[in-house]
């Protein structure tokens, strides 16, 4: 169960192998499928995978986003991304989300600052390049997902580009998850930062002095009033749809 980052919404590597293969499947209210299957990550772990498509084949887009869920030792968890992998859907985005290893039904043990989660990321990512319809991938992290997530743009050639959602640059922050932001901001892909300007980890004026130093294209998206946590909030779900529609599509314009 999702605790933590849920009650603000009411936290040598190989190639990964399908566990389940043939998925199980339903179809929401709105005619969206959702299927879900299990991606192994490492040895002896074993991940909880959902993917949202689109009603259409012929709507969807050349981009797959994939989500990485908040910190797991917070309650973390994929649950708290089905409102907007469901929009995403909606748009004509395959979307997959994924339990991070120890969450939820995934196997083996969450770690304190997400270095084994980086192969996590790794693994779906790989999965999703090899079995969604668009082989290209928009990685997003949110939270502390941001910073895992950022430390495998670099590992994945169909990364095409990455977008984080309140990550948490802040001193406290970085003890845990500082290790990771080298990778992310010398990624030469392009990159988006969305932040609430009344987040509790990160100050404006610290966000804009790390996306200095930030290699390639970087753009800023400042959501007025938004704390760290109440940007996860369902009342914003919208609102980051339309900052990843938006740059996905961007990307898709670059690579065509």
């Amino acid at each position: 169960m999702c605790v933590g980052h849920k009650d603000v919404r009411a936290s040598v590597r190989r190639e990964p192998s399908i566990i389940v293969v043939r998925p199980r499947g339903y179809l929401d209210a709105s005619g969206l499928m959702m299927e879900t299957t299990r991606v192994e990550s490492s040895p002896g772990v074993t991940l909880a995978v959902r993917v949202f498509r689109p009603k259409s084949s012929a709507a969807e887009k050349a981009v797959t986003m994939v989500l990485v869920h908040q910190y797991s030792l917070m309650g973390g968890c994929q649950e708290l991304l089905r409102g907007m992998a469901y929009r995403l859907a909606a748009k004509g985005f395959t979307t997959v989300t994924f339990d991070m290893r120890g969450v939820g039904t995934s196997s083996g043990k969450a770690t304190l600052t997400g270095a084994s989660e980086i192969q996590d990321v790794v693994a779906v990512c790989q999965w999703a390049a090899k079995h969604c319809t668009a082989s290209s991938i928009l990685l997003v992290g949110s939270s502390a997902g941001a910073p895992i997530a950022g430390a495998a743009i670099d590992s994945v050639k169909e990364v095409v580009g990455y977008v984080s959602l309140g990550y948490p640059f802040g001193l406290l922050a970085s003890v845990l998850f500082g290790r990771h932001n080298k990778a992310c901001l010398q990624s030469p892909k392009p990159k988006m930062f969305v932040m609430g300007t009344n987040d509790g980890f990160t100050t404006v004026k610290q966000l804009e002095s790390k996306l200095k130093s930030a290699a390639g294209r970087v753009e800023k998206r400042l959501v007025r009033g938004a704390g760290h946590f109440e940007m996860e909030g369902a009342q914003y779900d919208d609102q980051m749809v339309e900052y990843l529609t938006t740059f996905a599509d961007s990307l898709q314009l670059i690579s065509s």
